[in-house]
């Protein structure tokens, strides 16, 4: 990497002056991709080009090219960049000829508009410079591993983004975390997993540049070599797209399981589910302008369809893909489906128990909960990820859970879990090292409450309660209640009290079935001794789940003794003088 980021920055330094700093990565992404896939095809160019002067039909050349080279993907030019530089006066049309005899499944550089960047950099004066340096970098997979290719785009992408100051809510996974959450999902399956010959399939809905495809991948093959497993993915960035694309392409991977578009309003696998799925969606960004699509696909695909458990504010939307992973796992009577995803704190316990008629977050955890699919859920460190610092959680669901865990959740918290990076990434600063990620599996194989500071497990419906309104009478000047129709108390607004009541009020473990009964056992212990002549109004009673992590891993640690408070100020006020008496001297 440390070769690779300095080749990178040198490519940069050409491009100062006719370009901005947020405008290198136009240049720098599509000539990275494209070197690579030169380095890989150089060895079987001739053999392609005799092929391809054989067999015009393009389906019959692939199959051709796929007997002699073992790859799916080729390009018949008669050039490359161990002879464009030969050209000089046809050097722009020559690459674009290169570009355009590419197989049809390699439409990357149609993503980067490479054509037009091509030409400016012509009318540039550094199409030449920049050709012949990409042209002097061995990008081949012997040379460049694909890991560290992958950290190599996410690191020009990251530093591209911060040159042109974007905030957005695209959080790229950094390699630690996605191992961490591998782990996690291939974690109740090793065993299987380690079969001879094993087929599995693994589906990312943001895929990004393709990283937790290529960790999922790797960390299989390093357990079970023989294993084959068929890697799919959408993204909606064009860059990210076709970066993670080009991997897969570069793999030996079948291209047209990575779809570009818009996995919310536009599933390019629908009717698809896959064993395992996983997904780093962006945090606290807004779908307003998806929202008629999603309303509408919820309104008509009726009580089975992606989005029928509720929908989310429009201000952000990482719930829909919660539950579009939900969607996407293999069926139970098929074998059942794992899934793993990557979110901050609002999907815990955003949104209050609901109107039926406007199922909204605690509509969706409801679903999730009482359907048995939440396995685990993961408290990550702080300062974890490249641009922000928030927290982070990784949620396990699997709809085959192992019998132990049935009707269960584990909550895990990891967040004191982590190693002091030498020097900090953006805001990254912490990493998660191999005894960090061990520990926390370790936990999750153990599945108890023994270590009750890092580990709790938890039944479903301890996560669910009621919403009860609590009424007290309306008074008119002589202090007397004031009567609606039918001789009925009329209620004060302003004395209106919500009352969350837990299903498990009491030690109770009937869970929702015990409405009534655990209700009125709240009212009269923890209601009507305060204010005798309050009521339930029954009819505004609500259902809601949350995940109140942070409640359950409380610690409380005693407040300073005030000596040693105030000892600390009289130093502070000590200084402060001092200070002022530099000043005035």
């Amino acid at each position: 990497m440390s070769t690779l980021g300095s080749f990178i920055w040198s490519i940069a330094d050409q491009l100062r002056g006719p370009y901005r700093p947020n405008q290198y990565g136009t240049v720098v992404l599509p000539f990275t991709i494209l070197r690579r896939l030169d380095c890989i095809l150089e060895p079987d160019q001739a053999t392609v080009r005799e092929l391809a002067a054989q067999f015009e039909n393009p389906n019959r050349l692939k199959l051709e090219v796929k007997k002699a080279t073992g790859r799916t993907f080729y390009n018949t030019s008669n050039y490359s960049f161990a002879n464009l530089l030969a050209d000089a006066d046809g050097l722009a049309d020559n690459l674009a000829d290169y570009i355009d005899r590419f197989s049809a499944d390699v439409d990357v550089f149609e993503y980067f508009d490479f054509k037009k960047e091509i030409l400016a950099l012509e009318k540039a004066g550094l199409l030449r410079e920049i050709v012949k340096s990409f042209g002097k970098i061995d990008l081949h997979p012997d040379a460049v591993s694909n890991s560290d290719m992958g950290d190599a785009f996410e690191y020009i992408i990251r530093k591209f983004n911060e040159a042109a100051n974007e905030t957005s809510g695209d959080h790229y996974t950094p390699r630690d975390a996605i191992r961490l959450l591998v782990d996690l999902l291939f974690a109740e399956k090793d065993v299987d997993l380690t079969e001879g010959g094993i087929i599995r399939s693994l589906y990312d809905p943001t895929a990004g540049t393709g990283g937790m495809l290529s960790l999922a991948e790797e960390h299989l093959l390093a357990g079970n070599p023989d294993a084959k497993l068929g890697l799919y993915g959408q993204e909606y960035n064009p860059q990210s797209y076709a970066i993670c694309k080009s991997d897969l392409l570069a793999k030996g991977h079948d291209a047209t399981n990575i779809a570009f578009g818009n996995t919310l309003t536009d599933d390019a696998f629908k009717g698809r589910q896959f064993d395992y799925c996983m997904s780093n969606p962006p945090y606290g960004v807004d779908w307003k302008q998806y929202a008629k699509a999603v309303k509408e696909e919820r309104d008509s695909a009726g009580p089975f369809g992606r989005f029928a458990p509720g929908l989310p504010p429009t201000s952000d939307g990482q719930m829909l893909f919660l539950l579009h992973l939900t969607h996407k796992m293999r069926a139970p009577e098929d074998g059942g489906g794992r899934a793993g995803i990557v979110m901050n704190g609002s999907p815990l316990t955003n949104g209050r128990a609901p109107d039926p008629k406007k199922p909204n977050e605690s509509s969706i955890r409801q679903w999730l909960l009482e359907s048995d699919l939440v396995d685990a859920i993961v408290a990550l460190p702080n300062n974890m990820f490249f641009n922000t610092g928030i927290a982070t959680y990784i949620w396990i669901l699997d709809n085959t859970k192992h019998p132990d865990r049935k009707g269960l959740v584990q909550l895990i918290d990891g967040t004191s879990f982590w190693t002091k990076m030498r020097k900090n990434l953006g805001d990254k600063g912490r990493e998660l090292g191999d005894a960090d990620r061990a520990e926390v599996l370790r936990l999750y194989g153990d599945f108890t409450d023994a270590d009750p500071d890092y580990s709790k497990v938890l039944r479903n419906d301890e996560f669910g309660y009621w919403a009860v309104t609590i009424e007290r009478p309306l008074l008119d000047e002589e202090n007397k209640p004031v009567y609606a129709s039918k001789g009925r108390v009329k209620p004060d607004s302003k004395k209106r009290e919500i009352e969350n009541v837990p299903f498990s009020y009491g030690g109770s473990t009937v869970g929702a079935s015990g409405q009534a009964e655990i209700i009125q056992a709240y009212f009269e212990a923890e209601v009507r001794p305060h204010v005798p002549d309050a009521w339930i109004d029954w009819a505004k009673v609500r259902t809601g789940y949350e995940i109140p992590f942070t409640r359950h891993f409380y610690r409380y640690v005693p407040p300073r003794p005030l000596a040693e408070i105030d000892s600390d100020l009289e130093k502070q006020v000590t200084k402060i003088l001092d200070l002022l008496r530099e000043v005035e001297g």
